[in-house]
């Protein structure tokens, strides 16, 4: 794998001045991250890969069949373009977490993890216990930690404490397309966190995502959203544009709202 996957070409604003999303050693100017579960099948998944733009893909490291080459899935990832992000996904202890983690280095990846604890196997919900506890484990010994947590804004504060490089809370419950639903709270946790905030889960279609990033977070990571729509390829695009909508009307700034009317041509001031 390259050093630097390639960006595909993006098209912000010209007047609007922003920067690459960066964590630990990563430079990504491509703010939404997608995934590769429930494709209906690689070819799907590579091309909404491609329409996506994304420089970055996460892998649930217990679907890496090492055992059938023409079945891993590392092998349909473009890597000179996407960085893999591995994942602890379907782990339910610290322990668990850890130890899929170490998979990573035998696979000959880089030291980044998107640590993933369950809590609650009926709503998927993250465990904030071992989610910290992972986290801290894991910074300490040099890891790139991107912690996927609830949207509970003190939780937020003590994974930046315990050394993550990116939060990522959820939007709403993995999988369940439901949304933005506590929009104050990842607002919150935006202001007061200074390493990189990345929506994770419950992004549901395209205006979830615009909505997402006129909250000023700094990216925002999806699958489902792609994968299980009607065409993979064309919702993979729409999200990327509303995405890129998105950061570029935080960037510019929202008009106040008011409780009144205001003249759309008022008389003087124009």
């Amino acid at each position: 794998m390259n050093d630097a996957p390639q960006p595909l070409p993006t098209s912000p604003d010209s007047t609007i001045a922003d920067g690459p999303l960066e964590f630990g050693p990563y430079s990504l100017h491509s703010r939404m991250i997608v995934g590769t579960g429930k494709f209906p099948d690689f070819p799907t998944m590579q091309a909404a890969h491609r329409a996506s733009a994304s420089q970055m893909v996460t892998v649930a490291l217990r679907r890496v069949d090492m055992k059938n080459p023409a079945n891993n899935i590392l092998n349909f990832i473009d890597t000179q373009r996407m960085h893999i992000l591995p994942n602890t996904a379907g782990c339910y202890t610290v322990d668990d977490a850890l130890k899929i983690a170490e998979l990573t280095l035998e696979l000959e990846l880089p030291k980044l993890i998107k640590i993933e604890v369950i809590g609650d196997e009926r709503t998927l919900m993250p465990c904030p216990i071992g989610t910290l506890e992972a986290t801290r484990r894991l910074a300490g010994e040099g890891w790139t930690v991107m912690a996927y947590c609830s949207d509970d804004i003190v939780l937020c504060q003590r994974l930046e404490q315990a050394g993550a490089a990116v939060v990522m809370p959820l939007g709403s419950p993995i999988g369940s397309g439901r949304g933005i639903l506590n929009p104050g709270n990842i607002r919150i946790i935006k202001e007061l966190l200074s390493v990189p905030v990345v929506v994770d889960a419950g992004v549901g279609t395209a205006s979830d995502c615009a909505l997402a990033m006129e909250l000023g977070i700094d990216g925002i990571l999806l699958n489902t959203a792609i994968a299980k729509s009607g065409n993979p390829v064309a919702m993979a695009a729409a999200c990327r544009d509303a995405t890129r909508a998105g950061r570029t009307a935080f960037l510019a700034g929202r008009m106040e709202k008011r409780a009144y009317a205001s003249a759309s041509s008022p008389m003087k001031d124009f």
